[in-house]
């Protein structure tokens, strides 16, 4: 084991949450504060930051904080450390802890705040409710001189080429004769410069994911024996890898509206929720968005839903749901507490596999702010 940078420990992170996955506009995520430039040797997991978890993350000794809702959500005019903000920034800044926000991007992650809450309720079946990512196919076809053709193949499933479902190494191949002349200043593998050339070629066709396409061409480069290759790159009208905002799923066994209601209160360990619908009505298949999901009572309806679960809902919003004949089941905001214990596991697994010595301290500090009485 060896003691991890800051860039490390977010690299890691941002493997398993890139920040391609945010879904709202202007999203102030990733470092906020500080730098990471630095050995770090203990986290703080929060869903917020305030001033008592700056002050649990100096009594603790970590070096940076991940947080899930940004601590600075909008651009600032001034940096006044006579005002709440400002004095939070800098005891973050004097006291040298840097703070990481992993917010929609997380929400959207597999495994990430709308995972974690369904896996909370037990939900089996699950699917995405509102599609906000995607990635577009690549086909890549290269010629190749017949005897390095297996080369080739195997450096680009190396690569992660020709990954289809549960399988890989996927490529479709088709001989023929290649032809070329090297001119003067030419390094030519075969043939001699100023000469046309004849040689039996393969040509090798794989598709792969839109993201990890300069590493397949890197790959494909470095494997083939020619100076020039000659290759054709594709975009293909063929989307994969969606993710999105939401989960939907259905429960183990049916239970009316009420027992649903309570069944939240349990397992998302909150000590009210506001119910909208018939507390008679039978809930099998429910939707959920953490935090605020007032824009998704549509989309929850569409997925076929008898039961929205999401925070913040607005009376107006409550009355459309009614109306449409959607029962809403609203714990508040601060489920998305949830990714405390999510991320510090996720990111203790990540973290052991790459054989870093990094502790992940998850907050005890309760920022709702909010008191039921």
């Amino acid at each position: 084991m060896k003691y991890a940078n800051g860039h490390e420990i977010i690299q890691l992170f941002e493997s398993w949450s890139p920040k391609k996955l945010a879904c709202m506009d202007n999203d102030p995520i990733g470092l906020a504060i500080g730098t990471l430039n630095k050995e770090v040797s203990k986290v703080l997991v929060t869903l917020d930051v305030n001033g008592q978890v700056a002050d649990e993350a100096i009594a603790k000794g970590c070096e940076l904080i991940i947080a899930h809702h940004p601590p600075i959500f909008r651009k600032l005019s001034n940096l006044r450390t006579d005002t709440p903000a400002g004095k939070l920034y800098e005891k973050l800044i004097k006291n040298d802890i840097a703070v990481y926000a992993a917010h929609t991007n997380l929400d959207v992650a597999e495994g990430g705040v709308n995972d974690l809450l369904a896996d909370a309720l037990q939900l089996e079946n699950r699917q995405i409710l509102e599609k906000t990512y995607h990635e577009n196919l690549m086909k890549l076809a290269v010629f190749v001189p017949d005897e390095y053709a297996e080369n080739v193949r195997l450096a680009l499933a190396k690569a992660g080429a020709g990954a289809i479902g549960n399988y890989e190494g996927c490529s479709f191949s088709t001989n023929g004769q290649g032809r070329f002349r090297p001119l003067e200043g030419a390094d030519p593998f075969i043939g001699d410069i100023g000469e046309m050339e004849k040689t039996d070629e393969e040509k090798i066709e794989v598709v792969f994911m839109q993201s990890i396409k300069n590493k397949v061409l890197k790959a494909m480069l470095n494997a083939h024996p020619y100076e020039e290759p000659a290759y054709d790159l594709y975009t293909l009208a063929v989307e994969t890898n969606e993710m999105g905002l939401g989960r939907v799923g259905r429960l183990k066994e049916p239970m009316t509206l009420e027992q649903f209601a309570m069944y939240v209160k349990t397992q998302l360990d909150v000590p009210k929720v506001r119910v909208v619908g018939d507390t008679k009505k039978q809930i099998s298949k429910v939707a959920i968005v953490g935090g605020d999901g007032n824009k998704y009572i549509h989309a929850a309806k569409r997925s076929g839903a008898d039961v929205f679960v999401t925070g913040d809902i607005s009376f107006h919003i409550a009355q459309d749901a009614e109306s449409i004949g959607l029962s809403i089941v609203d714990p508040g905001h601060h489920v998305e507490k949830v990714m405390i214990d999510g991320v510090a596991k996720k990111m203790e697994q990540l973290c052991s596999k790459a054989k870093l010595s990094v502790q992940f301290i998850q907050s005890e500090i309760n920022t709702e702010p909010f008191t039921f009485i």
